[in-house]
């Protein structure tokens, strides 16, 4: 890993486009047994240059936070039609704890496309405008497919 960092640094400045380094990683884990799923969230320093669409399940008060924290679509039973009607205007979904009820109920929807809430990657959270902020600064979330292999 180190030498591929020093061949990357040593010709990174003979580009004219912005560059990017990918990364696979066979950890050699079976991500089917529950102890061994690695999945996670990592807040990059400088973003990741493209624009987060984050969609929020909240109501009153809260639905107020992730609006003025700059989320996308903010609802609660009305966003969840949209998306069953076929809306995906979005690439994150956050949802408060108290919505859980009426996000499940979207599983086959937002599940197949990686985008289910979950506590462990921050996205079923009290604090909705912390988790709107941090998806729209950057924040990559990762996972072992079912190989054992970590793409970054």
């Amino acid at each position: 890993l180190a030498e591929a960092v020093a061949l990357i640094k040593a010709n990174a400045a003979s580009s004219k486009f912005d560059e990017t380094i990918e990364i696979a990683m066979n950890l050699g884990v079976d991500p089917r047994h529950a102890d061994q799923m690695v999945r996670g969230v990592v807040a990059m320093p400088n973003g990741t240059g493209k624009t987060m669409r984050v969609a929020v399940f909240a109501k009153d008060a809260k639905a107020d936070e992730a609006k003025a924290a700059g989320a996308d679509m903010v609802g609660a039973e009305e966003l969840a039609e949209a998306i069953q009607g076929g809306e995906s205007g979005f690439d994150r979904v956050i949802a408060t704890p108290d919505m859980m009820g009426v996000v499940g109920r979207l599983g086959k929807v937002l599940g197949p496309r990686g985008l289910m809430p979950n506590p462990k990657l921050g996205t079923v959270t009290a604090d909705v405008a912390a988790a709107v902020k941090a998806a729209k600064a950057g924040e990559v979330q990762y996972r072992a497919e079912k190989a054992g292999v970590v793409h970054a």
